[in-house]
């Protein structure tokens, strides 16, 4: 609020930015516009800056569109809820003008200023205003009075009741698809206010029209409305009139409605109940898992998974497994990847033994993939298959193909698998690990990529903190504190991160003994970057160890270093001995 108490001065520049030439200057204003309406008060701000907003309204797309977002926070402004339909003019304007994304911006405005209006102002100014915009004669007005219909329909009379549902019903009939399209889309939010006597007779009519568009762009719209619907209908309504659309458009001659009916089946299943689902929506999903566009496959196998959780077990391996199998093959790699990003999540619907026999060779085919991003979608969700068939069948079927793939050459899936082995780890136990996984730790530590480096890291330090100290100092420490004497020094730079990483957890005795003389010699390295970054792991290391060991082998090192040629060493150094000065005095 401390705007208020600015000098006018400013307000009249912003007010004067309002009208001036540089666009940006414009934007500036408008997106201070509350400043301005606080500066002069909610009875100048009603009667000079609204109208003068209202006549502004012919300007660039960037400036209406803050200006309708503005508009939209302003009922505090202009005093409160009994003043808010000043609003509605500036906004009505801006729900005409030809750029979409200042039109969708003014109907939310106007659908968040709507939404705090009194009844009777609602009747007396939003009402008129949606009657207004729907009667426009330019097709942007009526576009943008289909998504205010739901704010002011509830609150009218009953005689107006009616006049709206004729009005959006003469809308879905519009000579302009745009139109007609706005009014498929909104037809959800408006059918849920409406009442359940005019649901099933009117708004069914309408959509029923909908449905049989000759627009591929009006139909597809108009399957969304099918879930909207299918929610609000009781099931024998939602089996006699959402059913049959919904099976017709799943052979619709558009791929784009067929894509679209394949994203909202499942969701329609809840709506028809069992008996429907499994004589209708089952055939008609299975058509589209087939379909001969990729992109309808595409978005039918990212359902798969849903769609299997509301059918019975022996419905989804009978029904829907034989061509998930098919899809695991797909000539498309994307249909692959998609079906890779959610079949793990079969297993637990289907049960121990139909994920051994029948989808654990699709997860062993999908991790061979030839594309990264199949691989990389099927090893993310491991986990989801562990809980079902448990670790022994896991190691056996699945290991030999993680240990391939951490060899990867796509860095992104060695950093996938990287992210997995805690959880591996503790799945399998030590033993199993010190066999098959150890190495390939240590190896990562040396990759050619950082990502996967850093990785690696992080990857040493929870593996210490699963296995417990004593493991770490007799698998890990040795081999990590060994590769600081790599030749490249990328390298012995990852060793002090290890380090770093790996002193909290093994704890202040072999900090001190182990890894803290490393760190030291480290520090008569000939590379700037690698003695800056011993001046940070010392930083890093005072509070593990005791504050002798920091007295006679840390200080002196950082003093040392503060006194080195390069700066970005000296300034670390010095970083680090006031930080440790902070923790001596504390």
């Amino acid at each position: 609020m401390a705007m208020v108490d600015e000098p006018l001065y400013p307000i009249a520049v912003l007010i004067d930015e309002l009208k001036n030439e540089d666009i940006q200057l414009r934007l500036n204003s408008i997106r201070r516009l509350s400043t301005i309406a606080r500066a002069l008060g909610e009875d100048r701000t009603r009667k000079e800056l609204i109208p003068f907003l209202s006549e502004n309204n012919d300007d660039d797309d960037e400036v209406l569109l803050a200006m309708a977002e503005e508009l939209g926070v302003f009922v505090p402004y202009v005093g409160g809820v009994e003043h808010s339909n000043i609003l509605l003019p500036p906004l009505e304007t801006l729900c005409t003008v030809e750029e979409t994304c200042v039109r969708d911006k003014a109907v939310e405005s106007l659908g968040r200023i709507g939404g705090q209006m009194r009844e009777q102002d609602l009747v007396d100014y939003f009402i008129p205003l949606v009657k207004r915009l729907a009667a426009g004669e330019w097709f942007t007005a009526r576009v943008s009075s289909c998504g205010l219909f739901h704010i002011a329909y509830p609150s009218a009379p009953e005689t107006i009741k009616t006049e709206l549902r004729t009005i959006y019903n003469q809308l879905c009939q519009d000579d302009m698809p745009m139109v007609r399209r706005s009014a498929a889309s909104n037809l959800g939010k408006f059918a849920a206010t409406v009442e359940a006597a005019h649901l099933k007779t009117e708004v069914m009519s309408i959509f029923e029209d909908l449905t049989q568009d000759d627009q591929d762009s009006v139909r597809l719209l108009a399957v969304e409305g099918c879930a909207a619907l299918g929610k609000l209908l009781e099931p024998q309504d939602c089996v006699a009139h959402i059913l049959p659309v919904i099976v017709n458009f799943s052979q619709d001659k558009s791929w784009r409605v067929r894509y679209m009916v394949a994203n909202q089946l499942y969701e329609l299943c809840e709506a028809v109940g069992p008996e429907a689902t499994r004589s209708d929506l089952v055939p008609a999903y299975v058509r589209l898992l087939r379909d001969n566009e990729a992109e309808v496959r595409i978005a039918a196998a990212g359902k798969v998974t849903k769609f299997c959780r509301i059918l019975d077990p022996e419905l989804a391996i009978q029904q829907i497994l034989p061509f998930v199998k098919e899809l695991s093959t797909d000539s498309s790699q994307h249909v692959r990847s998609a079906l890779a990003s959610v079949i793990m999540g079969m297993a637990p619907v289907l049960g121990k033994d139909a994920t051994i026999e029948q989808l654990l060779p699709i997860f062993l085919s999908l991790l061979k993939d030839e594309f990264p991003d199949v691989r990389l979608n099927i090893i993310s969700k491991l986990d989801q298959v562990n809980q079902v068939i448990g670790i022994d069948l896991l190691s056996q079927s699945l290991l030999p193909a993680i240990v391939e793939l951490a060899e990867d050459r796509h860095w992104r899936v060695r950093l996938a698998i990287i992210e997995y082995i805690p959880l591996l780890a503790s799945q399998l136990g030590v033993g199993f690990f010190d066999d098959k996984l150890g190495s390939l730790c240590m190896q990562w530590l040396n990759d050619k990529v950082y990502s996967i480096r850093d990785a690696a890291a992080n990857n040493v330090k929870r593996l210490a903190e699963e296995f417990g100290p004593d493991w770490a100092m007799q698998h890990i420490v040795p081999q990590v504190l060994d590769m600081i004497n790599n030749p490249h020094y990328l390298y012995r730079m990852t060793i002090l991160h290890a380090i770093s990483l790996l002193a909290p957890v093994m704890g202040s005795e072999i900090t001190c003994s182990k890894l803290l003389p490393v760190v030291i010699t480290a520090s008569k390295d000939r590379v700037p970057n690698i003695k800056f970054n011993v001046a940070k792991v010392l930083q890093s290391l005072i509070p593990i160890v005791d504050q002798s060991v920091v007295e006679k082998m840390i200080r002196p090192c950082l003093v040392e270093l503060s006194e080195d040629p390069d700066v970005d060493v000296r300034s670390f150094a010095t970083q680090a001995l006031q930080s440790s000065d902070v923790m001596m005095s504390s």
